[in-house]
């Protein structure tokens, strides 16, 4: 009887797919030795161990000299720049005290949102962010994993729930971590814009050491970069953009502001011309306040260690601790209707003479609001692994925490709106004119602010891998396990929001908790000598929705040496976030013109800034998922591969916040409208201003996307001028509909991304370019701003498409030292002009495509001792 590996990837296929590491196969964890001396490993998308690296699904590795060659230091620098991710991507810049998640990032695939990306290290998941995203985007802060301890990066690009469970809808990245290592290594970097005043530093040192009984291996990273300020951005840094062809996104909330004189609104006299507007606005440029990019500094530390007993049992260890802080900045306190201020007739500044309300106003002289930020993670995995009758088992115990607190001082800009009442009406703080009062009672209406986030995890698992049975003449490969896992998260805000006492500052409060268990079992079954078929299923159990089971099939034919198809369907489904489940009151604010006061009473015409506020649905049901995939992976020569993968992903019953067009014009034409809560109108008039409009999440929404992916490596042997490779990764959206409408080409949904990269090696040198493109798409998708989106009725302009070039040179001094120089964006371009979407993005660009950083200039040097 002869020994099946399943489906052995042919030699040629094999090279050429290895001549560039972007689209390795990959190996997930821990590789063991068969009994006939064949390395066995196990593939991301698979629990099975294999003796060949390529399974039936698409898997795109990123390798530790790939990391190195492009020139970023954090890990969401990378992952941005991949076609694959998409809508949803996030990172700091951009973050400032109105996001939800500052200081975290997160990667999203095909643009399903980073819920719907599994993120694991070394194959096993990790504790979510203490602080979701948008509120209830619940995710895997990647600036928590260290670059310096990345082995390889591999992006299943596949629905993988049938082998990791929930959120593996768009497709799984994991990150492995370098293991095995000897001796010594040390990394230093550093790396400044040409224009901003901006710059990273990096350091790092990685050691091991091996032997017979195990190995160790200890990782220490250190990243810090300064702050990059909107002030510094020009016409990038200010939301009034109509003096550029966009809009003017200045607020409402003005420095002076307006009042209510006998019920009628007025704007302060000295509001200056440029800033008045035709309804008695006085509008503020925030813009400037916030940050680009915020001042950050990560130390993080990673421990590995393997120990083999006498008796074939290896007993392994990771330990992982990272301490991260930031800040974040914004405008000065925004005051409106809803704070109740009011100033006497008797104070002395009142150009009135009597009673008034005051309307929209803002607290300049107390200075621009900060926070700062700090995020501790720890992660503790223990376990034993071994060899039983020709089974590979494991088990394994896990803890994880992230845990963050956001602080704010007296001197950071938060006002407390009963203490400025109090100084008011007192006479001592001055709210006309703009000016700038009293540092003694600034001190007296600031006060200090904190708000902690914690999120726990602990898992268990024990899982088994070997031949089950004979068929057709060869062996049948099965894994399956179990898992049980614990997950809670609290985000509390500081009392004084929930009070009411601080205004203008989007604030989260969230509490849930839950448990689960799973069991899987995946086959790899050789129908043919050249033909593989992979069976799996996953049943989950939760304790707070129910429970889902769900299949996955794939076939991979490899009828020649140059030549195969794979094709792989799937269900598979996403669990309610604890923070959708659990959310408190919460409050974002969004910029729209409230028609029907407008049409009303002639008043708020304009386009202005509105406080939503969400609330959490413990109701909410699991997203269900169906994805398939069809690709073919030619190699005709053993320098050339190339693969092409047609792909779609069907969400139905998708967790999103309730429709907020469909909300306003439901419920907003109601003065007594319990969700579109109006202040008392004023004399008479029908409507009055808007307080609150009041939103949740339900299982409403379905999605559906598909595109094709290409992935080319070409390798060239140029004799005694060195080894020439290029790599070519490209996706295309074919689709990506809503709800019936479809976004593809709309905003935020290019068509077309692509990374092209070249490297030659010559000797000790070697030079590295990276090209990338992202395609155009339409601008603003609410055209006329009136909070129901028509970009499926209405035609906008088109955002331009981008091309970015990096490039790198390096040099190996001798065998322990190598020394690299490189350019980040080469030719400085800006970001192309947006008018933006009137929410997240206001000046001048769309933030969650295009970075506005500039050219960057970088070097690094390495030392290695053995």
């Amino acid at each position: 009887m002869r020994k099946f590996t399943p489906c052995t990837v042919r030699t040629a296929l094999s090279l050429a797919l290895g001549s560039a590491a972007l689209s390795l196969p990959s190996v997930a964890s821990a590789n063991e030795t068969g009994g006939e001396g064949v390395e066995r490993i196990e593939v991301t998308g698979s629990r099975i161990k294999r003796t060949d690296m390529e399974g039936p699904s698409p898997v795109q590795s990123i390798g530790k000299e790939d990391i190195a060659n492009m020139g970023y230091d954090n890990l969401q620098q990378l992952l941005e720049r991949m076609p694959v991710a998409g809508n949803g991507t996030f990172s700091t810049r951009g973050n400032n005290q109105d996001s939800t998640a500052n200081g975290g990032a997160a990667v999203s695939l095909r643009g399903l949102g980073p819920d719907a990306t599994l993120v694991l290290i070394n194959g096993r998941r990790v504790a979510i962010s203490a602080f979701a995203e948008s509120i209830t985007n619940s995710f895997v802060d990647i600036n928590s994993i260290p670059v310096s301890a990345i082995e390889r990066i591999d992006i299943l690009k596949d629905g993988a729930s049938a082998i990791y469970g929930s959120d593996a809808v768009a497709g799984v990245v994991n990150v492995i971590l370098k293991k095995d290592i000897e001796g010594i290594e040390i990394n230093l970097g550093y790396g400044e814009t040409t224009g901003p005043d901006y710059d990273e530093t990096t350091a790092s040192l990685v050691w091991g050491t091996t032997s017979d009984k195990g190995s160790a291996s200890v990782i220490l990273d250190y990243f810090k970069n300064t702050g990059l300020e909107s002030a510094e951005m020009g016409k990038l840094g200010t939301a009034n953009q109509a003096p550029y062809g966009g809009m003017d996104f200045r607020s409402s909330r003005g420095f002076p502001g307006y009042f209510y004189v006998n019920g009628e609104k007025t704007i302060d006299p000295n509001c200056p011309p440029e800033s008045a507007t035709a309804s008695g606005s006085c509008l503020f440029d925030y813009g400037p306040y916030g940050f680009i990019t915020p001042p950050a500094e990560r130390v993080g530390a990673i421990a590995q260690f393997d120990y083999n007993f006498d008796n074939d049992i290896t007993a392994f260890l990771e330990i992982a601790a990272q301490h991260n802080t930031s800040e974040a900045g914004g405008a000065p306190t925004p005051l409106d209707e809803d704070a109740g201020l009011t100033v006497p007739g008797s104070h002395p500044n009142n150009p009135f003479g009597q009673d008034i309300e005051i309307g929209r106003y803002r607290t300049v002289d107390a200075g621009p609001r900060r926070w700062d930020i700090e995020s501790d993670t720890l992660r503790f995995v223990a376990g034993l692994r071994g060899v039983i009758n020709d089974w590979d088992w494991e088990v394994a115990a896990q803890k994880g925490r992230s845990k963050s607190e956001q602080t704010g001082d007296r001197s950071m800009g938060w006002v407390r709106v009963d203490f400025l009442q109090q100084e008011i009406d007192a006479g001592n703080y001055n709210p006309f004119g703009g000016v700038q009062n009293d540092p003694a009672v600034i001190d007296r209406i600031t006060t200090n602010l904190v708000r902690r986030g914690e999120s726990h995890m602990t898992s268990f698992d024990a899982s088994i891998s070997g031949e089950a049975f004979e068929f057709n003449d060869a062996m049948v490969m099965m894994a399956a396990g179990l898992e049980y896992r614990e997950e809670d998260v609290s985000d509390v805000p500081d009392d004084q929001f929930q009070r009411g006492l601080i205004f203008g500052t989007e604030s989260v409060s969230a509490a849930a908790e839950r448990d689960q268990w799973a069991a899987y079992v995946e086959f790899s079954i050789p129908l043919r000598d050249d033909l593989e078929l992979q069976l799996a299923g996953r049943h989950d159990d939760y304790s707070d929705f129910g429970s889902t089971t769900n299949p996955k099939v794939a076939l991979k034919w490899a009828p020649s040496d140059e030549f195969s198809l794979r094709g792989s369907w799937a269900q598979g489904f996403r669990a309610p976030s604890l923070a959708q489940i659990g959310l408190g009151p919460s409050e974002e604010s969004q910029f729209f013109v409230d028609t029907y006061r407008c049409q009303a009473t002639g008043q708020d015409c304009d386009l202005l800034d509105y406080n939503i506020e969400f609330a959490g649905n413990p109701d909410l049901e699991a997203e269900e998922s169906e994805s398939w995939n069809v690709g073919a992976i030619w190699a005709p020569t053993t320098d050339l591969g190339i693969s092409v993968d047609v792909w779609s992903i069907e969400q139905d019953n998708k967790i999103d916040e309730q429709d907020f067009g469909m909300i306003y014009n439901t419920h907003c034409n109601d003065q007594n409208s319990t969700v579109c809560v109006r202040l008392p109108p004023a004399n008479g008039e029908a409507l009055g201003v808007i307080q609150t409009v009041n939103s949740t999440f339900e299982n409403v929404s379905s999605q559906e996307a598909s595109g094709v992916d290409l992935s080319t490596n070409y390798s060239m042997d140029l004799a005694d001028m060195g080894l020439l490779k290029f790599n070519l990764e490209w996706s295309y959206m074919h689709e990506f509909n809503k709800d019936d409408r479809e976004y593809i080409g709309e905003y935020e949904y290019p068509k077309h991304r692509g990374l092209f990269s070249t490297n030659w090696e010559f000797n000790d040198f070697n030079v590295n370019m990276n090209i990338s493109y992202i395609g155009s798409f339409e601008d603003t998708p609410d055209i006329d701003f009136d909070g129901n989106l028509d970009f499926d009725t209405e035609t906008s302009r088109d955002v331009a498409s981008q091309t970015l070039v990096d490039i790198q040179g390096a040099y190996h001094i001798n065998d322990a030292v190598r020394v690299s120089v490189g350019v980040n964006n080469l030719f400085d371009d800006e970001p192309p002009f947006a008018i933006g979407d009137g929410d997240s993005d206001l000046y001048g660009y769309v933030s969650s495509i295009h970075n506005p950083r500039g050219r960057y200039v970088y070097t690094n040097l390495t030392w290695r001792f053995n």
